[in-house]
């Protein structure tokens, strides 16, 4: 399974990286199956330097804020409109109400909204769905809005994105023996963070070290925290490997 880090900034698109979205490629059926997770403000443009539009397999979508779904405005207007197109439907899976969500982002009518570019399913609570050779199982945490960690399994290889969450117990659940963990850390533990709602890097720390993660990969930092911190707190609560992401990282997992 290889992982490709096409945005990692927090909250908002950074001067360095769009917001969130990673691409998850494996072989399948003699060809390589791609996995979009997020597509948050900024990331449609970056990802096209490491996959054509068209060779795009699924959408996976954790939860309805702007930097994690925003951008497919843009997927929409070039499914629909490319020359020589319109593209088949490609699957996408979100949280409850995200195909009206997506028409109101663009101001279109609920019906038929994205729906005849995009094939909208809704998640549920610890229910696997099969991608290609993926099996996502989705696992609600603790966000303002209804948000899924997602765990990503593929011949005998798990990865686990958190999506944005506060700590909860369900995220150590989530990740339980992943060989990797692709967590967000927003915060740091000198704010005054606000409940239920993002990660600090000790608690990304805390969270791989109780899950028994091979590898924790820290992401969804805005601008405004320092990144030197966020990656110093997870090291001091992680004993294993652990980094800062930056977008145009790849990873074997």
């Amino acid at each position: 399974m290889r992982l490709t880090i096409i945005g990692c900034a927090g909250s908002y698109p950074g001067p360095d990286s769009a917001a969130s979205c990673y691409l998850v490629e494996a072989p399948y059926e003699g060809r390589t199956y791609r996995l979009v997770v997020d597509l948050g403000n900024g990331a449609l443009g970056v990802l096209q330097q490491y996959a054509a539009i068209e060779d795009l397999d699924a959408i996976a979508v954790s939860h309805l804020h702007p930097d994690h779904y925003m951008d497919i405005c843009g997927m929409y207007v070039y499914r629909k409109y490319v020359p020589g197109g319109p593209l088949p439907r490609i699957p996408l899976w979100g949280p409850t109400g995200s195909a009206d969500r997506f028409a109101e982002a663009y101001d279109l009518p609920l019906d038929p909204g994205m729906t005849e570019e995009l094939d909208v399913s809704v998640w549920t609570d610890g229910v696997p769905v099969q991608l290609g050779p993926f099996t996502v199982t989705p696992t609600r945490v603790d966000h303002p809005v209804e948000s899924y960690a997602l765990r990503i399994e593929e011949d005998g290889h798990v990865l686990v994105y958190s999506g944005d969450t506060g700590p909860t117990p369900a995220l150590v659940d989530a990740a339980r023996g992943a060989d990797a963990l692709l967590c967000e850390a927003s915060f740091t533990d000198a704010d005054d963070n606000p409940p239920h709602l993002h990660l600090t890097g000790t608690d990304a720390g805390e969270a791989a070290t109780a899950a028994g993660v091979g590898r924790l990969l820290l992401t969804h930092v805005p601008t405004w925290t320092d990144h030197d911190e966020v990656a110093a707190e997870a090291k001091a609560a992680f004993t294993g490997p652990s980094e800062l992401v930056v977008s145009g990282t790849v990873y074997e997992v």
